[in-house]
């Protein structure tokens, strides 16, 4: 377990988890700013910890163990407006469920945006714990994810299977 402090996003906790190595964020007020999936691109560090990616961490472990179907976490979305409205209804989307890109549009009340829920689901700074993986084109198929269409069929089949 690596736990490090970054200038630019708080302080930031490294684990191996079942999925590869993941990191997690925090802005300095208890926050939850960014996840970053296995092969990301962190920025420069300095090693501290904290509570809050000590508990997302838990959380995550609980969720990937088939224990956790809901996150619970303080989230710092870093956006405002369209894009915040359909990470907060990428939230809403059930445990072992999937929705479309239209879908998504639709609830956050811009039908014709589905493109740019797609825009929002790769810039998604919290993926898992704000769930873009339960996103699938209307025409078929999975669908792009930040961690690869690997990763986002197994997290899908993960949830599929702890119903």
């Amino acid at each position: 377990m690596f736990i490090l402090d970054c200038m630019e996003y708080g302080s930031l906790l490294t684990r191996i988890t079942l999925i590869g190595t993941i990191t997690i964020s925090e802005d300095g007020d208890g926050n939850l700013t960014h996840l970053y999936l296995p092969n990301a691109n962190l920025p420069e560090m300095n090693i501290s910890e904290t509570e809050v990616l000590a508990e997302a961490f838990g959380q995550l472990d609980e969720y990937l163990a088939g224990k956790r179907k809901i996150f619970s976490l303080p989230l710092d979305y870093g956006v405002t407006g369209f894009r915040r409205t359909v990470l907060e209804e990428l939230e809403k989307i059930p445990y072992g469920e999937v929705r479309t890109y239209k879908d998504i549009a639709v609830s956050a009340g811009s039908p014709g945006s589905y493109r740019a829920v797609g825009t929002v689901c790769r810039e998604n700074p919290l993926p898992i714990i704000i769930p873009c993986h339960r996103v699938v084109p209307s025409g078929g198929g999975l669908g792009a994810y930040s961690g690869g269409e690997n990763l986002k069929r197994r997290l899908l089949n993960h949830e599929k299977s702890m119903l």
